[in-house]
């Protein structure tokens, strides 16, 4: 089994600035690799304390991939609603070439109205522009003279340079949140799945996972279909340590979160059902419910280990992308969730693969 780090920046300028951030980020994502663990994710937002530290994971993982050698680079996601295909494809392939082969491309609609406004980007357009950017970008990395006709973006003939290392190209993921047919719509383009466990409930994300499912295998792809499910993670020696410590940098998570949605309140739109209720739904989700509820694991090794047990029997097979520093959280803590679940969580799962290898 997997596991990675998703790196999504939620702290305000005044508690930490942006060069000490991507430092801090560097060296853990450093540490990571020397443990063992699959991938770095970053993510792309604006603006805001909430993600407004990452608006180009491609840059950050550049950084990323002249530190390491091993370590998966997963763009957790670019968004295309911002972004022209050609420019995307260019720059995702340039990083997998600067990586030696390393990237795994993840797209997202974007949901931020705040975003959409400054980029005159219409919310409406939403999901063209994921849908057409998806389809170019898979184009350009495989064919030559590339004449490109969809709903949004128009081009061609166009052959791409640089070609991406990996053959045919980069594994490529789609983000869902909420609603059934967007984790369908990726299953049926044949992309793998990525998407946050804080989002919905239990019974919401096991009835998405089966819809993702069963479209990507209605798709008659043989390989993929896989899934990364982000989580926030602290370890502490003991559980109280842990719950107690993560509450403050899950409380302001959970604030800058809320800051960021105020722009749906009184607004909606038929790109995003039940968004406009999203402000108020944040704000009801307390720490004691993130923990309560499961989406989050926080907890000595021996108590995380069980909550991963938990989460793959209802879900099947994932690969979890572990959030480790939130919040105005120090890396030292961070580090020490880093260490500790390498050292005392992963064991755990490679004993347990051994075992069903062996049967």
């Amino acid at each position: 089994m997997k596991f990675g780090l998703n790196f999504f920046p939620s702290v305000r300028p005044e508690q930490l600035s942006a060069a000490d951030y991507y430092n801090d980020a560097l060296e853990i994502a450093v540490a990571a690799e020397q443990l063992g663990f699959s991938h770095v994710k970053t993510v792309e937002h604006y603006f805001r304390a909430y993600g407004g530290y990452s608006p180009s994971p491609i840059v950050f993982l550049s950084a990323v991939a002249q530190r390491t050698k091993r370590i998966r680079l997963v763009t957790g996601a670019v968004l295309p609603a911002f972004n022209h295909p050609i420019k995307l494809a260019g720059e995702l392939a340039m990083l997998d070439n600067l990586s030696g082969g390393r990237v795994d491309a993840g797209f997202a609609r974007a949901f931020l109205p705040e975003e959409f406004d400054n980029f005159h980007v219409p919310l409406s357009e939403s999901r063209a522009r994921y849908e057409d950017c998806i389809a170019a970008v898979r184009r350009l990395w495989t064919e030559e003279n590339v004449v490109f006709d969809g709903k949004i973006h128009h081009f061609g003939p166009i052959t791409m340079l640089p070609r991406p290392l990996q053959k045919p190209h980069p594994p490529m993921w789609g983000t869902a949140v909420r609603t059934p047919e967007s984790f369908e719509w990726i299953g049926r383009a044949g992309l793998n799945l990525m998407f946050i466990a804080y989002s919905s409930d239990r019974a919401a994300i096991v009835s998405n996972l089966n819809a993702y499912r069963s479209a990507y295998s209605a798709s008659g792809l043989s390989t993929g279909g896989h899934v990364q499910l982000a989580y926030h993670c602290l370890l502490a020696e003991s559980d109280e340590e842990a719950r107690r410590e993560a509450r403050p940098f899950m409380e302001q998570y959970l604030e800058v979160y809320a800051e960021s949605l105020t722009a749906w309140i009184g607004r909606t739109s038929d790109q995003y059902p039940g968004y406009e209720q999203l402000y108020d739904q944040v704000r009801a989700l307390t720490y004691d419910r993130m923990l309560d509820d499961g989406r989050a694991f926080v907890g000595s090794a021996e108590t995380v280990a069980a909550q991963i047990r938990e989460v793959c029997s209802l879900y099947g097979e994932i690969e979890p992308s572990l959030q480790v520093s939130f919040g105005f959280m120090p890396k030292a803590t961070a580090m020490r969730t880093v260490r500790l679940f390498a050292e005392r969580v992963m064991p755990v799962f490679r004993e347990r693969t051994d075992k069903q290898a062996a049967r």
